[in-house]
C-alpha cells in the first residue's frame, strides 16, 4: 500500500491544503485552472508542503494527463516518452522534481515543447530559483514561492485523512489527545508529508484498546515525530510563543531571558527553529551597528549544524550572549521593506538612459549608457551623479542609526555623500 501522504494528496485543486495565496478562489493558479490557461510555472519552498499535491490537483482539476520524473535521475529517453504521449493524446502535465538539477542536453529537449503548448512544465525546487535555475527555463515560466504550512493547514489535513475511509484512516476508529495533535501540527514545521507519516505510524504501531479504539497520546507521538513537545499552553500557541520570546529577549538585550528560551528549544531539539531564527536576529535587530555579530552567528550556526545536540546548545549560547550584548540597529530591515513597499506599489520610474547596459552592438543609436560617469575617473572614486529614476529621484530608504561605531561611520559618509549630491553635478 502507497503511504498515507502519497494517498492523500489532493485531486482537485479546491482539496489543497494551503498556499491560499496561490490556490485560493480568485488565486494565480486558481485563475489559471479556471480558465483553462495553464502556463509552465516553478514552484519553490521547503520539503513536504505542497509542490507535488498542487501540481497533481492542477492535473486532476483540468482532467490532462500527469507525469512526474525526476530531473536528477531520470534519462532523456523518459521526457522523451513524455513528449511522444503529449504529441498522441493532447497536452500533458509534466511534474519535474529536481528542476534545479537538468542538464543542458535534458533542457535544450524540453524547450520546444514548452514554447509549443504540449508540455505543461510544473518544475519543484527547494533551491532559490533566481539562483539555481537556468535563465532559459527561467524566462519560459511562471515562479511561485510555496510556503510551510501553518498548523491550523496541517490539523486540516491530519482531520482528514483520519475521517477518509477510502484513501486515509477512516477505517480505523482513532481517538487523538489535543496535546498530541497539538504536537503533530507543530513538530514538524510545516512539512506536511512529514507530519502524515508520522501519523500513520503512530496509528499502524499502537494497539487496540478494550473499546477497539487506536488511542494517541503525547508520549506515542512524540516517538513517533521523534520530536520532545515544548510545554504547550491551552491556547496552543506554545511553540510560537516561545520562537517569539526568544527573539524579543534577545532584540530587548536580556540575556538570561535569551538563555531560558534557547535551553526550552534545545530540550525540545528544535535545531532548525533556532538556528533559523538566530540568522534573523544577526540581520533585523543586531545589523549594520555590529556586522561582525552577524558574521560570528553564521560561523555558530554552521558549527551547530555540524556537531548536533548536545553538543550544539554551546556555539548557540555563544551567539545568543554576543547578540544579546550587540548594539542594535534595524535600518538595514526598515530600508529594503520601504523600498519593496514603492516597487509593490508601482511608485518607480525608467531606469536612466545614462545607467541602461551599452555592451551590445546599437545600444549607442538607442541612447544606452551615453553621458555615464565613470565614478573611478573622478577624485575619492566618487561623482555626483542621479542613480534613481526620474519619479522617484528624491527618495530616501535608508535612515542611518548611530547605536554601533560601525554604523556611526556608515552615517557619517552618508550625510556627507547627500551633502555632496546638493552641489551642481560635475561637467
Amino acid at each position: 500500500m502507497q503511504p498515507l501522504a502519497y494517498r492523500m494528496r489532493p485531486q482537485t485543486i479546491d482539496e489543497v491544503v494551503g498556499q491560499q495565496h496561490l490556490v485560493g478562489k480568485g488565486k494565480i493558479i486558481w485563475r489559471m485552472v479556471k480558465a483553462k490557461l495553464l502556463s509552465s510555472m516553478i514552484l519553490y519552498g521547503p520539503p513536504g508542503t505542497g509542490k507535488t499535491s498542487i501540481a497533481s490537483a492542477i492535473a486532476g482539476s483540468t482532467k490532462y494527463a500527469f507525469r512526474k520524473l525526476n530531473a536528477a535521475t531520470d534519462s532523456k529517453k523518459a521526457l522523451e516518452q513524455v513528449v511522444a504521449e503529449a504529441k498522441m493524446s493532447g497536452t500533458v502535465i509534466l511534474m519535474l522534481d529536481e528542476i534545479h538539477r537538468l542538464t543542458k542536453p535534458k533542457q535544450d529537449y524540453l524547450l520546444p515543447h514548452l514554447e509549443n503548448g504540449q508540455i505543461i512544465l510544473i518544475g519543484a525546487t527547494t533551491e532559490n530559483p533566481y539562483i539555481a535555475i537556468n535563465p532559459a527555463i527561467r524566462s519560459r515560466t511562471q515562479i511561485f514561492e510555496v510556503k510551510p504550512l501553518s498548523p491550523s493547514d496541517i490539523q486540516t489535513a491530519i482531520e482528514r485523512a483520519l475521517h477518509d475511509k477510502k484513501r486515509g484512516l477512516g477505517s480505523e476508529e482513532v481517538q487523538i489527545d489535543d496535546d498530541a495533535l497539538q504536537l503533530l501540527t507543530e513538530a514538524t514545521h510545516g512539512d506536511l508529508r512529514s507530519a502524515l507519516n508520522a501519523l500513520e505510524l503512530a496509528v499502524k504501531s499502537t494497539t487496540k484498546n478494550q473499546n477497539n479504539q487506536i488511542h494517541l497520546t503525547l508520549p506515542i507521538i512524540e516517538e513517533c515525530v521523534q520530536h520532545k513537545a515544548l510545554v504547550h499552553d491551552k491556547n496552543g500557541d506554545a511553540h510560537y510563543d516561545v520562537i517569539s520570546a526568544f527573539q524579543k529577549s534577545i532584540r530587548g538585550s536580556d540575556v538570561d531571558a535569551a538563555l531560558h528560551y534557547l535551553a526550552r528549544m534545545c530540550d525540545a531539539g528544535d535545531l532548525p527553529s533556532i538556528t533559523r531564527r538566530l540568522l534573523v536576529i544577526a540581520y533585523e535587530d543586531i545589523g549594520l551597528a555590529n556586522p561582525q555579530a552577524a558574521a560570528r552567528t553564521v560561523q555558530a550556526v554552521t558549527a551547530a549544524e555540524k556537531v548536533g545536540f548536545p553538543e550544539a546548545r554551546i556555539p548557540l549560547s555563544v551567539a545568543v550572549i554576543d547578540l544579546c550584548l550587540s548594539p542594535k540597529s534595524n535600518s538595514a530591515i526598515m530600508a529594503i521593506d520601504k523600498a519593496i513597499s514603492d516597487v509593490q506599489k508601482g511608485n518607480y520610474g525608467e531606469v536612466p538612459d545614462w545607467l541602461k547596459d551599452s555592451h551590445y552592438k546599437g545600444a549607442e543609436k538607442l541612447g544606452r549608457g551615453i553621458d555615464y560617469k565613470y565614478p573611478h575617473d573622478y577624485r575619492h572614486d566618487w561623482v555626483n551623479q542621479q542613480y534613481l529614476p526620474n519619479k522617484i529621484k528624491n527618495q530616501h530608504y535608508y535612515l542611518p542609526k548611530e547605536n554601533g561605531r560601525y554604523e556611526k561611520v556608515l552615517a557619517q559618509q552618508y550625510y556627507k555623500l547627500e551633502r555632496a549630491k546638493k552641489r551642481p553635478p560635475e561637467k
